[in-house]
């Protein structure tokens, strides 16, 4: 039973994740649909700091909602452990951690390598730092 429920806290947590990680790039790509047009076309020979169409708004917009989805989900795999919510925390972490990396290798044609780096880095951290906050609100630290 505790294997279950240490499975379903990871699972919530990554749920929350793809959940406001989707509702966000939904939500944007219908606000600001310029930002999306040039999102998965291949890079240029000569692209430059960022791809064509890319704008510094894009990049922090994106590396900032993305740090906060995995905060959130941090969070909530933290919550939803019964014992030791750290470790359940850090398991999810490197779940994230794992899958951004994979996602990366598949879009290195795509994005530039620094984006995919800050994106890679950016998500295990924003985990740790969502688990982080509920062991805070519980008073372990």
């Amino acid at each position: 039973m505790v294997v279950l429920h240490a499975f379903l806290a990871l699972v919530a947590g990554f749920a929350v994740i793809a959940a406001l990680l989707l509702g966000v790039t939904a939500l944007l790509n219908r606000l600001v649909p310029s930002w999306s047009e040039s999102e998965d076309q291949p890079l240029p020979a000569e692209h430059g700091l960022y791809p064509p169409g890319w704008s510094l708004g894009y990049v922090i917009v994106n590396l900032g909602y993305s740090f906060l989805a995995a905060a959130a989900g941090g969070y909530v795999t933290a919550w939803a452990a019964a014992a030791n919510p750290l470790i359940h925390t850090l398991a999810l972490g490197i779940v994230v951690l794992a899958l951004a990396a994979m996602s990366a290798l598949q879009s290195k044609d795509k994005r530039p390598v620094w984006y995919l780096l800050a994106l890679v880095a950016i998500s295990p951290v924003g985990v740790l730092a969502g688990g982080l906050v509920r062991l805070r609100v519980l008073g372990i630290l």
